[in-house]
């Protein structure tokens, strides 16, 4: 089978497409026809980074796909399923033809969308759903979202506002302004001045900005990004985890047309390295997925 790997860090052009033995799934485990996965800011980092497991290195965190063997598990060849695998910790990544992953790490797929757009949601879904909750957001809580228009801020907005919220939205360019009210914010902007100070019950950051003194007394700051907390009592980073659960859970919500996703590109990935690159140029709206 074919896989998408790195034998070394750099740019987009150590990417490279190559032929790899099929995984023999272990007790527990499905294979899984690769449909589509999506490219988030962990893939281009482990990319140039030097992090991730040992190289040669196959990236990918999220997958859509289809059983083609259950084993002695509850799936059954021709189910669809998502799944996201945190491939630094395990080296298991997804951006593979065939993948073979622990049953509890898999959903059913939703089935009112493509199974490929549905590569769209474990990774940002379950980022959101998770940060939020360490948010403690209640209902009629003021929420900012710091990248509101991106795939995790655009997910949390729309869950955030689904759990009787008010939120605004921080853009990076006035072209999001938009797509930020669309998702559900009620106030948009698109510098860091122009959120009122101590307004907010929780602010929740996904860019890595300072913005502390945007919340009210006791506020609660949590940031999903790679860049030092602010100065604030009581910030938290949210790391994402696999959750199978929860990913079920942000399934259910699509299935319903409570969480929509949004989908910029498609590539077929032996165009990885163009994918890259147009992940990397930034602006896009919606996620871009590599198609199999």
């Amino acid at each position: 089978m074919r896989a998408i790997q790195i034998d070394r860090h750099g740019g987009p052009e150590v990417l490279t497409v190559r032929e790899v033995p099929e995984p023999v799934p272990e007790d527990g485990e499905v294979l899984i026809r690769s449909t589509s996965s999506s490219l988030n800011p962990v893939d281009w980092k482990t990319r140039v980074w030097n992090v991730g497991p040992k190289l040669p290195a196959t990236l990918g965190w999220d997958l859509a796909g289809v059983v083609i063997a259950g084993g002695d598990t509850a799936f059954r060849p021709g189910d669809h399923v998502v799944a996201m695998s945190a491939q630094i910790a395990t080296g298991r990544g997804t951006w593979a033809e065939r993948v073979a992953l622990p049953a509890g790490l898999l959903a059913k797929a939703p089935t009112t969308v493509p199974l490929t757009d549905a590569a769209a949601l474990p990774l940002a879904g379950l980022s959101a759903l998770q940060a939020l909750g360490k948010a403690a957001l209640t209902s009629g809580g003021r929420l900012l979202v710091i990248g509101a228009a991106g795939a995790v801020g655009g997910i949390a907005v729309q869950l955030a506002r689904r759990s009787g919220a008010v939120v605004d939205a921080l853009v990076s360019r006035p072209a999001h302004h938009e797509e930020a009210r669309a998702l559900g914010a009620d106030r948009v902007w698109h510098t860091p001045a122009e959120p009122p100070a101590g307004a907010y019950d929780v602010v929740l950051d996904t860019a890595g900005l300072d913005a502390g003194h945007i919340l009210a007394p006791g506020g609660r700051y949590v940031s999903i990004a790679d860049h030092p907390l602010p100065d604030v009592p009581g910030a938290v980073k949210s790391y994402v985890q696999e959750d199978r659960d929860q990913l079920a859970h942000l399934v259910s919500l699509v299935e319903r047309g409570e969480l929509r996703l949004r989908i910029a590109h498609r590539y077929p990935f032996h165009q990885a390295r163009a994918a890259h690159e147009r992940f990397e140029a930034g602006g896009t709206i919606g996620k871009i997925l590599l198609t199999f």
